[in-house]
């Protein structure tokens, strides 16, 4: 059975920092690319990072580059979104997916505010 658990939300004030993690089981994790994605109230879920299987290429939204890095540990099993730099407009749910499989976690809240 396929699951992926997020972790490592939180509510930090803008500037601040969160790394995110993503455990992930019940699938060969080495051999498939991994993504981070985020949904904002009121709005559509939006790619925010991705990485490919063996971490090798990486490639992010406009709005979060040079401030996000997504990472990953093969032994582990476990895709990292290390955020630097939040602002407010970062606050969302982050999840995790493994679109190959169409697998989903069931998200981390980010909360960005003074």
């Amino acid at each position: 059975q396929v699951q992926l658990v997020e972790s490592g939300g939180g509510l930090v004030q803008p500037g601040g920092s969160l790394r995110l993690s993503c455990a992930a089981s019940g699938f060969i994790f080495s051999i498939y690319a991994m993504r981070w994605y985020r949904q904002a109230p009121g709005k559509e879920r939006e790619l925010v990072a991705f990485i490919s299987s063996a971490g090798g290429s990486t490639n992010y939204a406009e709005s979060v580059k040079g401030r996000f890095t997504i990472s990953r540990d093969n032994v582990k099993n476990t895709v990292y979104l290390q955020m630097n730099s939040l602002k407010p407009e970062d606050t969302a749910v982050y999840y995790c997916a493994v679109l190959t499989l169409g697998y989903w976690g069931q998200g981390t809240q980010v909360t960005v505010s003074s």
